[in-house]
Order: structure tokens, then C-alpha cells, then sequence
């Protein structure tokens, strides 16, 4: 242990698509734990307007950024929605994928979270609630590559992530038209 607050931090998050918002929650997971999980929800939908990018994309538009200081996995959806159940399903995955439970999850401050890891499992898991200190949704993002607003687009991409913006762009033309989705 480095002597950092907690051994394992957690995040999940949909990443569609990665933006600097996003990034500053990972960092401020990765200044306060050893190590950083990230699990890479809906991993099973692309190709839709609101997931427009395949599990494989997102996770190395994560480690072209984080490198090994972070560890990316899949967690596909239930069907359950925000609650404990999703909470319980999460904490569960966290055991099959890291070996343990988390110390401390990390998201942003959202009430739907409040009730995520209500359960035995979670009453020893530290949360952190990073506030939103960069105006930007994934939502905006895409528009902006459905509109080639790519100066807007690269204002909250990191520069490691510019020469991706082609691919990107691509993808989320290909899919903004499609509304079928099962994510929740």
C-alpha cells in the first residue's frame, strides 16, 4: 500500500463518450487509491445514438489516458434501473473482477446513486462524490461529433484522444439514428 486513503477505488460510468469531466473524477480517484477500477457500464450495447461506441472503444480511449494506473472492465446492464439492486449487482462484479470489494466508490453527484450500495455489502464502502467542476455531458460530446464541431469537441477531449476523433465521428454517425436501446 502507498499510503493513499483507501486500496481499492471503484468507478462506473458509461464513458459515451470520454471528456474531461469524466477525467477529472478518475483523477481524483487516483490520488486518494492505490489502485482504480473502472467498469465500463452498458458494456454490451453500440451502435445506438445513446451508445454509440463498442466496450472495446471506450476502454482504450480510458487506458490511451490512464495507461496501468487504471483497470477497465466490462459491466453489461441488468435491467434493473439505478437502484440496490443494480448496487448489489455492482459490488458483486467488483468481487468477481478485483478479487475484493471496493474501499471507496467515486462518481459525480447525482441523488439516483444515493441508494446504489444500500445493502450489508455496502455499509463499509466509502463514497466519494466528486462535484461537477466541468460543464460538459457526454451528451454534448456527441453532439458535437454528429455536428463536426470539432474544435468544441477537442475543448474537453484530452489531446490523447484528438487523433480519435475521425473513428469517433464515424461511429456516432453511423449510429445516431438508432434509438432502439436496452440500456437503462
Amino acid at each position: 500500500m502507498s499510503g493513499k486513503a483507501y486500496e481499492l477505488g471503484l468507478m462506473v460510468g458509461r464513458f459515451q463518450t470520454l471528456h474531461a469531466g469524466h477525467i477529472d473524477m478518475i483523477e481524483t480517484a487516483l490520488k486518494v487509491s492505490d489502485k482504480v477500477g473502472i467498469f465500463v457500464g452498458s458494456a454490451q450495447e453500440s451502435g445506438t445514438a445513446k451508445n454509440p461506441f463498442s466496450y472495446e472503444l471506450r476502454k482504450e480511449m480510458l487506458e490511451r489516458i490512464f495507461g496501468e494506473r487504471i483497470i477497465v472492465k466490462p459491466l453489461p446492464d441488468i435491467g434493473v434501473g439505478n437502484n440496490s439492486r443494480w448496487g448489489d449487482y455492482v459490488l458483486k462484479m467488483t468481487r468477481e473482477s478485483f478479487g475484493r470489494l471496493p474501499d471507496v466508490v467515486v462518481s459525480g453527484k447525482e441523488s439516483r446513486r444515493s441508494t446504489w450500495y444500500d445493502g450489508e455489502d455496502g455499509e463499509n464502502i466509502a463514497e466519494l462524490l466528486v462535484p461537477k467542476r466541468i460543464s460538459i455531458s457526454a451528451t454534448e460530446m456527441r453532439e458535437f461529433l454528429t455536428e463536426d464541431r470539432e474544435d468544441e469537441w477537442k475543448r474537453y477531449a484530452d489531446e490523447r484522444l484528438h487523433p480519435m476523433y475521425e473513428k469517433l465521428r464515424e461511429a456516432m454517425l453511423i449510429a445516431k439514428d438508432n434509438m432502439e436501446s436496452a440500456s437503462i
